[in-house]
C-alpha cells in the first residue's frame, strides 16, 4: 500500500489547516477522538485519508488510528500519520501530548495542490468540518490558507523570535486568512461585537464563545483582487490601527511574488535550471523563475583558438591520457550511486552532475583541501572525456593539469581549469556548469 506524498507531486501551492486544542487527559482517548474523525469522514470531501501510519502502514479505520497512536505512545507524546494512495494528496498529523505536559491535540492537514478546493462546495466542507471540531473543542487559534501565502506573511512567528512566539502564541489578530477560528480569548481582546460585524463572507459565533470567520467562498482564488480586498477588510476592521491602503498593497505585492513566470532560461542550461527551480520552496518559485530569467551564464573563458593551442611537454603523452582517464574514472566512483548516468559519460550526464553538486552544496559541504586535490582533477578529467568521447575531441596532454587541452574543432578547451573554477561557489557551479561549457564547445565544433 503505497501512500502518495505531497512531495510526489510538482512544485506547488498547497492548503494549510492547523488547529490546536486542549483534551481530558481523564478521559478514554477514544472517546476523545471520536468528535474529530467523524467530522473529518464526514466533511473531506474528495481528500479523506485511506492511509494510517505509526510504526507500520494500516488502511484507515478507527481501529488503526487507535492502534497506531498506542504503538507511538511515548511518555510525554504520541504522533501519527495519515495519508492518501490516490490524488489530491494528503499529509495529516495527529500530535498528543499528555502530563506532565498540558494535554494537547495538535491537527496539521496539507492537502495538494490547493487548486482542488476551487469549488465552493468543496470549501464550505471543509468550512464545516472546522466549525465542527471548534464546536466541540476549546480552541485557541485556527486556520485555513495558502501555505505560499502564509510563507510570505511571517507566518507563524510574524516578526517573533521562536522562544516569543512559543510563550504567546497568536495572542493578537496579526494576519487574517481565507479561515479562522479565534478563540473566547483573543475574541474578548478584540471585542465580540466588533469581531461579529467583521465584513467577511462567514462571521459565526460557536458555543463555546470562540468566532468562525471566512473571508472569502473560495479559498484557492485568495489571491484575486477580490478575494485580497476581502482579506484588507476583515484585517483592518479586527485592527482599526491599521491603515487599509496599506495593507491591501501588501496583499496584492504578496500576490506579485505568487503569480506564475513562464520559464524563459537560457537554453544551453534549461534543463539544468528547470531543476534547480523545482527546489525552491513553492512560496519563492515564481521569484526564482524570474530570476534565473534574467541570469545569463557568462561565456566559457576556458579556451584557446586552435592554432594557438600549447604543445604537449609530457615524455609518455599516451600515458598521461590514461592518467585522465584513471582520474574521470574516480568521479564515476564517487557519483555512481547518487548520478547514476555518470557511466555513459555524455553531455545528460553533465547536466546530472551538474545539479548534483549545486544540491549537495559541494563547493562549501567538502573540505577545501579534499576539493581541490580529490574533486577538481577528477571533474576535469571528467569533462574533457566527455568532449572525446561526445565531440570527437583529442587531449593534448601538459604536466600542469590547469594547462590540458582538449582540441574540438578549431578550438581547444582547459577542463581542469574550468573545473577549478566550477568548485568555487555555489553560484559558480552555475557560472561555469560542465553543460554550459560542453554546449559552446559542441557549437563551435559544428
Amino acid at each position: 500500500m503505497k501512500r502518495l506524498s505531497v512531495h510526489d507531486l510538482q512544485p506547488e501551492d498547497l492548503l494549510w489547516l492547523t488547529f490546536d486544542t486542549v483534551f481530558d487527559q481523564h478521559g478514554a482517548l477514544e472517546g476523545q477522538l471520536e468528535p474529530f474523525l467523524q467530522a473529518l469522514e464526514e466533511y473531506a470531501d474528495g481528500w479523506m485519508p485511506d492511509v494510517v501510519e505509526g510504526k507500520r502502514r494500516r488502511k484507515y479505520s478507527h481501529a488503526a488510528v487507535w492502534k497506531s497512536l498506542e504503538e507511538e505512545r511515548g511518555e510525554r507524546t504520541s504522533g501519527i500519520g495519515l495519508y492518501r494512495t490516490k490524488w489530491p494528496a494528503l499529509d495529516m498529523t495527529l500530535r498528543l501530548r499528555f502530563p506532565p505536559l498540558p494535554p494537547k491535540l495538535g491537527i496539521f492537514i496539507n492537502v495538494k495542490p490547493l487548486s482542488f478546493f476551487a469549488e465552493a462546495e468543496r470549501c464550505h466542507h471543509l468550512v464545516e468540518m472546522v466549525r465542527a471540531w471548534a464546536s466541540h473543542y476549546p480552541v485557541t487559534h485556527a486556520v485555513a490558507h495558502s501555505i505560499d501565502d502564509m510563507e510570505l506573511a511571517g507566518s507563524p512567528n510574524f516578526g517573533r523570535d521562536d522562544e516569543t512566539r512559543r510563550r504567546d502564541g497568536f495572542d493578537k489578530i496579526y494576519e487574517v486568512f481565507w479561515l479562522n477560528v479565534f478563540g473566547p480569548k483573543l475574541v474578548e481582546t478584540v471585542g465580540r461585537e466588533r469581531m461579529l460585524s467583521t465584513p467577511a463572507h462567514r462571521v459565526e459565533e460557536l458555543p463555546n464563545g470562540s468566532i468562525l470567520l471566512v473571508t472569502w467562498p473560495t479559498v484557492a482564488d485568495f489571491s484575486s483582487k477580490e478575494a485580497r480586498r476581502a482579506q484588507a477588510r476583515a484585517h483592518t476592521h479586527l485592527r482599526p490601527d491599521l491603515d487599509f491602503d496599506t495593507v491591501l498593497r501588501t496583499l496584492h505585492e504578496r500576490s506579485a511574488m505568487l503569480a506564475p513566470v513562464e520559464p524563459r532560461f537560457h537554453p544551453d542550461l534549461a534543463p539544468l535550471l528547470s531543476r534547480v527551480v523545482d527546489r525552491a520552496a513553492s512560496h519563492v518559485r515564481q521569484r526564482r523563475i524570474a530570476e534565473l530569467n534574467a541570469w545569463q551564464p557568462p561565456e566559457p573563458e576556458e579556451w584557446r583558438p586552435a592554432d594557438s593551442a600549447l604543445p604537449s611537454d609530457v615524455d609518455d603523452p599516451e600515458g598521461a591520457r590514461e592518467h585522465y582517464s584513471t582520474l574521470a574514472e574516480h568521479l564515476v566512483a564517487l557519483l555512481h550511486s547518487k548520478v547514476p548516468s555518470v557511466f555513459e559519460a555524455t553531455p545528460e550526464s553533465l547536466t546530472d552532475a551538474d545539479f548534483y553538486f549545486w544540491r549537495e552544496e559541494f563547493p562549501k559541504s567538502r573540505l577545501r583541501e579534499a576539493i581541490e586535490e580529490h574533486a577538481v582533477p577528477a571533474i576535469g578529467a571528467y569533462l574533457g572525456e566527455v568532449l572525446v568521447r561526445n565531440l570527437g575531441g583529442q587531449w593534448i596532454p601538459r604536466k600542469k593539469l590547469d594547462e590540458a587541452q582538449v582540441l574540438v574543432g578549431n578550438r581547444v578547451w582547459l577542463p581542469f581549469a574550468r573545473a577549478r573554477h566550477y568548485m568555487r561557489s555555489r553560484q559558480a557551479l552555475l557560472d561555469y556548469s560542465l553543460t554550459q561549457l560542453y554546449r559552446v564547445a559542441e557549437r563551435y565544433r559544428d
